[in-house]
């Protein structure tokens, strides 16, 4: 039965990891992508952040969290790429985030925010400034919205992986060193 099970997931890109007993299914949130779930087994990862920035939002009433990977600041830069791919971009990533966790009973005032990625990468000069320019758009939303944030890992010259447990809002961050740490 547990290799039926294994198959199936498989299929949907939802691997199984052992946890206490119980196993736990990992939901990959790709580039530019978002994820939000009410599933308490669920861990929401996201790889290779650079200039990307990844959003944590997480209720620990209700236990529903969301994991936004956004590229771009502003999607000025095209409007036809953010109707179709809202993630693409802080200005209508973070709002798309925060209103399918509403969607799953989440409520903003109990929000835990946590922020990772915006690192200068390939980028020695400095010239673009695009991971700059992302965590620089996300805290004026943030701001506008009076959103405040609980953790932050952000700048630096290195990818990082996190990851978020739906069944405890834990954030954990892998940054150069390859060690998992709990922002």
């Amino acid at each position: 039965m547990l290799n039926g099970l294994r198959k199936s997931l498989r299929k949907y890109n939802r691997p199984l990891y052992k946890c206490y007993g119980n196993f736990m299914s990992k939901i990959i949130v790709g580039v530019p992508d978002m994820k939000v779930s009410g599933n308490v087994k669920d861990v929401l990862v996201t790889y290779a952040l650079g200039s990307c920035i990844a959003v944590a939002v997480y209720d620990p009433v209700v236990k529903v969290g969301g994991l936004l990977h956004f590229m771009l600041p502003d999607s000025l830069l095209d409007l036809n790429k953010a109707g179709k791919t809202p993630a693409m971009f802080a200005d209508t990533g973070v709002p798309f985030l925060f209103k399918s966790c509403y969607k799953l009973g989440a409520e903003k005032r109990r929000m835990i925010v946590k922020i990772a990625g915006g690192a200068s990468i390939l980028d020695n000069s400095n010239h673009f400034r695009i991971g700059q320019k992302n965590i620089t758009a996300l805290r004026k939303i943030f701001w506008k919205n009076n959103v405040l944030v609980d953790g932050d890992d952000t700048g630096g010259y290195y990818n990082r992986t996190v990851r978020l447990h739906i069944s405890t809002g834990k954030f954990d961050i892998k940054d150069s060193s390859g060690v998992f740490k709990e922002l």
